[in-house]
């Protein structure tokens, strides 16, 4: 659509991952499966961690946000791809598209900041076992989940603002299969330098500061685990933040490889693999990583699984 004036901008269209039709029907299968395990996946993790009163701690507690936040997360983006690809159409309206913007903006911060306060949450498990009951009291946990979501909501907020005062005039076709920030301020025709400063300052501080948080709370976590005499016991120390670790290196790693590395060694099939990454793939690992060294967690998933078979019989 070529204009001058961002109100006649009606639609975009997303070019997807392929233009190939036998690639297409591969990428639906593909994320159709993903989506699926995503959704299944992380609604049995909220299902078990309600249902056993012994998984009703601070730790399964987060662990049960992020489950949900990680299916809100796939449901803004996957249903749409499949929708396009099933009816042989590109178009996303402008208010679809800064919507969908919204959300990614919304619930990745939302992901970074319960990463953090899982972290957090570990450190003072590890670190301060005998004040750990009175620290993270129901209450406490409550107001971290809360003011996530409000930081998360305001700061999703002013990025869609700032998008939406933009002009679009000429190209209006995205090579992603989503709204991303990145290729629409490469699409405007207005100028985006408050756009860019803003992610590279307020942006980067929303992001980097629970990174940070993070990283002090392993230092401390790795000290107080090699100052455990009983081996076994460092071990067990360990395993309960072996899989958070790993779940943290994947969403920082993409994250940082797409928004926070110089416009000149940007590439679309590079952003686009990377983005695959954190909005599609990271949501579906989530449970199958938080669950297989989890022995309580495991536990709780087969008196999910025995009790649903036992009510179908």
């Amino acid at each position: 659509m070529s204009s001058t004036n961002q109100s006649i901008v009606t639609e975009f269209l997303l070019l997807g991952l392929s233009r190939q039709p036998q690639q297409q029907q591969l990428l639906f299968l593909l994320f159709l499966i993903m989506y699926l395990a995503t959704v299944l996946g992380n609604l049995l993790i909220i299902l078990a961690i309600s249902t056993d009163s012994c998984l009703h701690t601070p730790m399964y507690f987060f662990l049960s946000n992020l489950s949900f936040v990680d299916v809100c997360f796939s449901s803004t983006t996957v249903p749409k791809v499949l929708a396009n690809y099933m009816l042989q159409s590109q178009a996303i309206s402008f208010s679809g598209c800064l919507t969908q913007m919204y959300f990614l903006f919304k619930l990745t911060d939302m992901d970074n900041f319960l990463l953090a306060v899982m972290a957090y949450d570990r450190f003072v498990a590890i670190c301060n076992p005998l004040h750990y009951t009175t620290q993270m009291t129901y209450k406490v946990c409550v107001m971290l989940v809360a003011g996530s979501w409000v930081t998360a909501s305001l700061n999703a907020l002013l990025h869609t603002l700032l998008m939406a005062r933009l002009s679009f005039c000429g190209d209006n076709i995205i090579p992603h299969f989503f709204c991303d920030v990145t290729p629409l301020l490469k699409l405007s025709c207005s100028d985006t330098h408050l756009n860019e400063l803003m992610i590279l300052t307020e942006g980067a501080v929303i992001m980097v500061t629970p990174f940070v948080c993070i990283l002090i709370s392993y230092i401390y976590i790795t000290d107080a685990i090699l100052r455990v005499s009983s081996l076994r016991g460092g071990r067990k120390a360990f395993s309960t933040c072996g899989s958070h670790l790993a779940v943290v290196c994947l969403f920082y790693g993409t994250i940082i490889a797409v928004y926070f590395s110089p416009s000149s060694v940007h590439s679309s099939e590079k952003d686009t693999a990377a983005t695959v990454l954190y909005t599609v793939v990271t949501p579906m690992l989530n449970p199958f990583i938080y669950s297989l060294r989890n022995r309580d967690l495991k536990g709780a998933l087969r008196k999910l699984v025995s009790r649903g078979n036992f009510s179908v019989q």
